[in-house]
């Protein structure tokens, strides 16, 4: 099948390469260059990189409601469109292709609508989530759906690995997707909204450790934000990115949340907080590296008592 593929971000890697090997990728969509880093030099979006490498035709939009860019899309004539970790497309471009526009989405829908769906369901703690493909209709995010895979949230695993399992599972789901459409052979089911929950975006604020919720909360919320951009509190005047952390019982109601309850080697890095003990297992000190627990008790003066936040 004749496919044009929009998208950004390295989440959509696999599925670009497995549809490469399977069907013909009339072009890839993607953002232009961009400056980045310290100087400044323009980078191409991790999706540029990989149609690059499969000689695959770009179209690297800036503006999406232009007539250049509905011109030239509709020169291609493909039969479908797929969306993979992108920008919201105009109605006159998603209702172009005869067998509609497919977006990938990183969640069970019609549970975490919106832009950060792998991290949500980490924070609130989900035990399960996985992908869903549909077709994009105005309202975002709501289209019917055509394929469902689910998959197990481990303990401990942090949004890094959670990232790469479901692009994976992604890429086998938009394979089947494409596969179904091709052979005229979808069931569409629509979302329910009653049980529709929202993802927004990540703010700088939520990323603050609020040490008088949960333990369980807390640890949530470091697995959620790890490696990137960090959740993070406060030591000695400088952040402190909390990158890795367990969950502890705890009897230490006396003691106050965001209390360094152990700083020792032997015992680790622990801090109080409501219901529990919070042991960094891996963090990061404003201009310093990342680094354990361990390695940072060594060079560091902390010690019980002190406070974060």
């Amino acid at each position: 099948m004749k496919i044009v593929f929009f998208g950004n971000a390295d989440f959509g890697i696999p599925s670009l390469e497995k549809l490469a090997s399977r069907h013909q990728i009339a072009t890839v969509v993607t953002n232009p260059d961009k400056p980045q880093g310290r100087g400044k030099k323009p980078a191409a979006t991790p999706i540029k990189q990989k149609a690059v490498s499969l000689n695959i035709p770009l179209i690297e939009a800036e503006n999406l409601q232009g007539d250049d860019l509905y011109s030239r899309l509709k020169s291609l004539q493909a039969e479908s469109f797929l969306v993979i970790a992108y920008r919201i497309l105009p109605e006159r471009i998603f209702t172009l292709p005869p067998k509609g526009t497919v977006n990938l989405h990183a969640s069970l829908l019609p549970r975490y609508r919106g832009a950060a769906p792998i991290r949500w369901a980490l924070i609130n703690g989900e035990q399960k989530t996985g992908v869903t493909t549909f077709f994009i209709e105005k309202m975002v995010d709501t289209g019917k759906m055509i394929l469902q895979k689910e998959t197990q949230i481990g303990d401990e695993e942090p949004y890094g690995e959670l990232y790469q399992r479901l692009s994976h599972l992604g890429a086998e789901a938009v394979l089947e997707t494409v596969e179904m459409i091709e052979k005229g052979g979808v069931e569409l089911r629509p979302q329910d909204p009653a049980q529709a929950s929202p993802a927004p975006k990540i703010t700088k604020e939520l990323c603050r450790i609020d040490w008088n919720q949960d333990v369980n909360r807390i640890c949530n919320l470091v697995r959620a934000l790890s490696p990137k951009p960090g959740a993070f509190t406060s030591y000695q005047g400088k952040t402190l990115k909390i990158l890795q952390a367990r969950a502890l019982g705890s009897d230490l109601t006396a003691v106050q949340p965001g209390t360094v309850t152990s700083a020792e080697e032997k015992e680790g890095l622990k801090v109080s907080s409501v219901e529990g003990e919070v042991q960094i297992l891996a963090l990061q000190l404003e201009g310093k590296s990342a680094m354990s627990a361990e390695e940072f008790l060594r060079g560091s003066r902390i010690k019980a008592g002190e406070r974060l936040g």
